[in-house]
């Protein structure tokens, strides 16, 4: 659309709005004859009569009231994105609540959230370390960080960050010591370390000849704290499934060695979850743009292990 051609709408939508030429005219700042011009120049575009005029009055015709109808719609959304753009130039202020995953907001995204604390003096921030699924809408959360494909709700938008993948591992000391597994079968003779959710073993997912292969299997050691069995499979206790968050340093490091890693389940998306308003406030924006700016092209525990998966 031609500038003069939006310039004409706004005279037309202004001059039904204040109910004549002369005060769209002082409304918009032009003159009288400006705005009229601009009417004729839309009917004559348009070939049909908009307005029946008389010296006193305006009223639309039928053709009018279609024209306005959708006419301020499109100028209303105008504004708001023009609202929406000086919203993400504004300085965060106020407080911002978050929900993140124990382990993942422990180990990489607390960081991230004392760097928007040090370039923010004017925000706030309440974080709930869960590995629950919280209600955001319900119980009043701005975000959250969430790991694995997106639930529908009409509610929320999700943005992925960033990706993981579930890892079996041990110390180089335990496979020295017990024959290392080939297959997911194997891990029956094993000391596995399991994750402990709501008063139940998490199973190890695999794919073994292109089917889902789920292993579960109570050890000596089991926990509800991915960082405590972290640290017992360093230890030579056992082999343990764990997120690559968790482990990929020790694996450069070599203080844990990968097993079964042609079993191993495709990664998993990283994702902000966040209410789906129209218009996001500035200290919502932000923190996802800076976190997507810290976490490009890769999130800091992906390279350089596995570049390949980098999120897009």
């Amino acid at each position: 659309m031609e500038l003069h051609n939006l310039n004409d709408i706004a005279a037309f939508v202004s001059s039904v709005n204040a109910g004549s030429f002369t005060a769209a005219a002082k409304q918009l700042g032009l003159t009288r004859s400006a705005v009229g011009k601009s009417i004729v120049r839309l009917e004559a575009r348009l070939q049909v009569r908009l307005l029946n005029r008389t010296t006193r009055s305006l009223s639309m015709t039928d053709d009018g009231q279609v024209l306005y109808d959708r006419c301020v719609g499109v100028l209303q959304d105008l504004d708001e994105v023009e609202e929406a753009l000086a919203f993400r130039r504004a300085t965060p202020s106020g407080r911002l609540r978050i929900s993140l995953p124990v382990a993942l907001g422990r180990l990489h995204i607390l960081q991230h959230v004392e760097s928007c604390l040090r370039e923010w003096p004017s925000l706030s921030i309440d974080i709930v370390f869960s590995d629950r699924l919280v209600d955001l809408i319900d119980e009043g959360f701005d975000l959250a960080i969430r790991i694995g494909p997106p639930r529908e709700d009409s509610r929320l938008l999700t943005r992925t960050v960033a990706y993981q993948q579930m890892i079996s591992c041990a110390s180089p000391r335990y496979l020295a010591e017990h024959a290392r597994p080939e297959t997911p079968e194997d891990l029956s003779a094993h000391q596995c370390l399991h994750f402990v959710s709501g008063g139940r073993l998490l199973p190890w997912h695999f794919r073994v000849d292109g089917r889902p292969w789920p292993f579960t299997q109570g050890g000596r050691l089991q926990m509800d704290s991915a960082e405590s069995l972290h640290q017992s499979a360093v230890a030579g206790l056992g082999i343990a499934t764990l997120p690559s968050y968790v482990v990929n340093d020790d694996l450069r490091s070599g203080k844990l060695v990968q097993v079964l890693a042609e079993y191993a389940e495709a990664a998993e998306p990283v994702r902000v979850i966040y209410p789906s308003k129209r218009h996001l406030s500035p200290k919502i924006r932000l923190f996802i743009d800076k976190l997507v700016q810290a976490w490009s092209p890769c999130a800091p525990w992906e390279q350089p292990l596995a570049p390949g998966m980098c999120s897009a």
